[in-house]
Parts: C-alpha cells; structure tokens; sequence
C-alpha cells in the first residue's frame, strides 16, 4: 500500500470526527437547549467559556452543589474539544459512548468526580474501540472491555468522552503517526507537542479538557506536560492497575511503564489519584497493592530536605531547564526547606546498559514487527533507522555513538545478568539517597518544547526522565516559568557535556523557545506517591507566590 492511501485514510478519519462531534453538538443543542441554555439566563456565571475555565476542584464542587449540572459541563467540553482540535489535532476520536453515559450521570453523584468529562490517550482501552498505539497493524482490533482505569472513572462519575493522539510506537516523545497525523504545541504551532502522551499535553495545555490519562515509560507524560505547560504525573509502576494498557508490545521488565494523570494543576492530579486509588480498583485488579490515598501526608506542612541536581553529568541542561531549577530551589529554601546537592549514579552506565538494553533487548525486533504493513512516521525515522543496520555494524557504531543505536540482542542469560544489574543499580540509588538523607529530589525535565523531527534525533536527552522509569521513583512535572530572551542568548553559547553532534542536535532542537513553557520534575521513592505530589504542590504554590 502506498504512503497516499494512508494520508487519504487520515484525512478521512479526521474528517468523520468532525462531522460526528459536529452532529451530536446539533443534536444536543436540539433536544436539550430549553434545559441547560434556559440556565444561563438563571446563572449567568455557568456559561461555556466560564466553565472550561474552572479547575478540577471548582468543577466538582459546583457540580455536587447543583450549581452546573453534567449537561451544561460535558456540552462545554465537548464544544472546546472541536475548536482546540481544528488547531492542534490531538484528539483521536470521539467516545460517542459518552452521551449514552451522561443520561445517567446522575445515579453517580456520590462519586468524587461526578459529572467530569476526562480525555483518554489511545492505548487506554475502552470497549468497542481500537487501541492501535498508532501503528497500522493495530487498526480495526477494537477491545472487547474498558481497562480497569476507565471502569473506576465511570464508578466514579467521570464522563471519558475522547481519546488523544500518540506518536507511532509509543516509544518516542514526539505526537505524530501515519493514522492520525502530527500534533502540535499549544503554545507554539510551530512546535511539538512532546510525546508519547502529547495528544492529552496538547488538549489539556489548549483548554479542551480539564483531566486526562496518560502512560510514561521514558518520560511520556512528564514531557508533553513540560512542553504544553501543564502538571503531570507518573505513579510508582503497581500503584495503578495495568489492565488494559496497551504497550507497543509486552514482556519488557527492566524499565517500568506507569498510567497516571494530567491536568491543569497539582490538585487535580491528587483528587484524580485518590479517586483510581479505591475498593473497586483494588477488587477489580487484586495485583494493585489496597493503598487508599493518603490525604494526610498530601496535605502536610512539615519542611522537606530535598536533594537537587540543575546537570546529571550526561546531558546538560537548556538555560532555561537550568534556571527553573536554580529559582526554584531558591523559593524552597525561603519556604523553610533545606537543599541538599545532589547527583545521580554513573548516569552513563544506567543509560547504556540498563536503559537502552532493557527496552530493546530483542534487539529492537519486536517494535520493527509492529512497523510492517505501513509507512514509518517522519517523527520515528531517524530514531529507528539505526535498528535496521545489521549486528557489526550496530556493535561498531555502539563504541561511537550513546545509546543511539546501543540495541543488541541479549542472549537469555545475558538479560538475566542485566535484570540482576538493575536490581543492583535500585538498591544502590535507594542507599545513596539516604546517605544524602533526603525526602524528595528536584530535578530537571526535558524543554522547552522541541522544533519538528527532533525528538527521534535525540534520545541520550532522555536520562533526565527515563531514570525514573527505571528507578520505579514516583516523578511528576509542574510548570513555573517561561522561556526568556536571556536564555535564548544563553542558548547561542550552548556547548553540551561531550560537544558532539548529539548536543549541537540537542541545542537546534530547543532553538526558538521564547515564551515556551518551562518546568521542574519533582520525585520521591517508590510507593511515596503522596509525598512526591506534596512537594509538587508546595513548589507550584511558591512559584504562584513568587507571582504575586
């Protein structure tokens, strides 16, 4: 089949969306105007470019009080998807199941997110629909049942009315595929919007939804939030039920994939979680440990000793990811908080040999497979070109080059030794951070967002969120400032650690940032999921102070 015909089906696709969410809009409009447009005139505060302004918690308190009802909600929603969709193209398809569900929205009001609509990536399984991870091998399988996320949402009032797009593979932080296309950046059209969760960066930094879920196995959620300026955030892998995510292909241990939500703000992701973290989750999937949220540690005051790195030694920092780290650390140590340096083991070791080994210790056979039978994506070619390149010459460039195209095959025994090596790479971390005696970790996270094609060409930059991945660290991203002119200048004399082609690729990719979101990564150990969202909060509060 020919590249043409794969355009022609996106176009088609993309134009069914259209003409269904613009008929059932009509549709809506015809049979229930009197009722909810009637309510303007009572409430002149719940019209539709009010509502698609309120945050999470805003939302679900006038929802519960009866102050806007799930109609007058979802109707907005539904009506920003289309706009911001037209400019940005992150939406997949509409979940036409979602006006069945809100006529019975009301039977759930006791649920903590009663009558919110919430955006799904692709992957996330919902019944009757395809979960292609944009690959066209994967079209026209529809699942047979919601993933256990997508249940707990509905038990818990929420509305999924739309999926969002993913860069063909999964396996890359760029948004674009041969089915659906690019997406693009909120804040720059020019740009990405990151990946592999862009679509929802996309929509959620537009305006079009108010929460989403996403999956991160390198970064995937904490990137497309840091390009898109929004919050998000990866759970501990177990801490969220699994079932009915889809992977580019299953079986891969050694760095760990974990669903979690985006949102606008830090609460919106801890109500999200408290919500996932119930009874019917842990019935419905006995693998997730029955850890409720705890509010407590969320909502405490106490000061933190938090480590911090501005450089990992591997990679080194945009100006601007550089200068979010130092403002922030300035604000936590006015706060109260000690700051303790901080630096991350033999990063070069964990890449290479932990990292790029275990994703792709097939040699990268298994995601090549899902490749057959469609065109690669512009945003995935240079990424897996060197994945073609037969044994020798793979072991002679992996001297050369980093983990560009550090994808050999391991022998059983060998991958064994390289589970055994991760385990041993964890316990090492676990005991240098208590040596540092530390409750959270500042960091870095990947920005501002990229030009086009870049994301493939850049994948060493990936340590400053893979790590966590592979550390099975809670991590989420908040937003909290905004590209300069000086880090601009700055950029102009950017050198990078090796001064290779790699880095020079690394300075194009960030190159005209002005404005752009910038953002920090804050993390914690395994399980203190609370904590890592505690901290979060107290830096978006300061950065919100610092504003004042």
């Amino acid at each position: 089949m020919k590249c043409s015909k794969y355009l022609s089906m996106k176009r088609d696709i993309t134009q069914m969306f259209y003409c269904t969410i613009h008929s059932f809009i009509d549709s809506f409009m015809e049979n229930h105007s009197p009722s909810v447009f009637g309510c303007k005139f009572v409430h002149p505060m719940t019209d539709s470019a009010h509502i698609v302004t309120l945050s999470l918690s805003e939302l679900t308190k006038q929802l519960k009080e009866g102050l806007l009802s799930p109609e007058d909600v979802f109707y907005s929603y539904m009506e920003k998807t289309l706009d911001v969709n037209k400019k940005l193209n992150c939406c997949t398809g509409i979940l036409l199941e979602s006006f069945d569900q809100l006529k019975t929205a009301s039977s759930i009001k006791e649920g903590l997110l009663y009558g919110v609509p919430v955006s799904i990536k692709e992957n996330i399984a919902y019944k009757n629909h395809d979960s292609s991870c944009g690959v066209i091998i994967n079209l026209d399988q529809p699942v047979e049942k919601d993933s256990v996320l997508v249940e707990v949402l509905k038990r818990q009032g929420a509305i999924p009315f739309v999926k969002t797009n993913l860069p063909q593979g999964l396996l890359n932080y760029d948004c674009s595929n041969p089915i659906y296309g690019q997406t693009v950046n909120p804040h720059n059209l020019q740009k990405t919007s990151g990946g592999s969760s862009g679509g929802e960066g996309s929509l959620i930094g537009g305006g079009g939804s108010v929460l989403g879920l996403g999956s991160d196995i390198g970064g995937s959620i904490r990137i497309p939030a840091s390009f898109c300026g929004i919050a998000g955030f990866k759970p501990t892998a177990g801490r969220l039920s699994s079932q009915g995510i889809r992977p580019i292909y299953r079986g891969q241990k050694s760095v760990l994939s974990s669903s979690g939500p985006m949102a606008r703000d830090v609460d919106s992701l801890a109500l999200c979680m408290q919500a996932l973290l119930c009874d019917h989750m842990f019935s419905l999937d006995p693998t997730v440990p029955p850890l409720p949220f705890n509010t407590q540690i969320y909502q405490s005051s106490k000061p933190l000793r938090i480590g911090y790195l501005e450089n990992d030694g591997y990679v080194q920092p945009s100006p601007s990811m550089a200068r979010g780290i130092r403002e922030v650390k300035a604000l936590l140590e006015q706060a109260g908080h000690t700051l303790v340096p901080y630096s991350p083991l033999n990063i070069s070791h964990a890449a290479h040999e932990l990292m790029i080994k275990g994703v792709l210790a097939d040699g990268a056979t298994t995601l090549l497979q899902k490749l057959v039978g469609g065109p690669v994506d512009p945003c995935l070619r240079s990424q897996v070109l060197p994945y073609y390149f037969p044994k020798w010459l793979k072991k002679t460039l992996s001297f050369l080059l980093k983990p560009l195209v550090r994808c050999l095959f391991l022998s059983i025994p060998d991958l064994w030794k390289q589970h055994a090596a991760v385990e041993d790479y964890i316990s090492e971390t676990i005991a240098h951070w208590r040596r540092c005696d530390i409750d959270v970790l500042l960091c870095p996270v990947i920005g501002p967002a990229y030009n086009f094609l870049y994301c493939g060409k850049n994948t060493h930059v990936l340590t400053y969120m893979m790590l966590y991945n592979l550390l099975n660290f809670p991590a989420g991203v908040v937003p909290v400032s905004t590209v300069t002119a000086e880090d601009e200048e700055e950029l102009k004399h950017y050198k990078g650690v090796y001064q290779d082609l790699m880095d020079k690729s690394f300075k194009q990719a960030v190159s005209g940032g002005e404005g752009l979101p910038v953002a920090v990564q804050c993390v914690a150990l395994p399980w203190q999921d609370e904590l890592c969202l505690r901290f979060m909060k107290e830096v978006e509060q300061l950065i919100k102070q610092s504003r004042k």
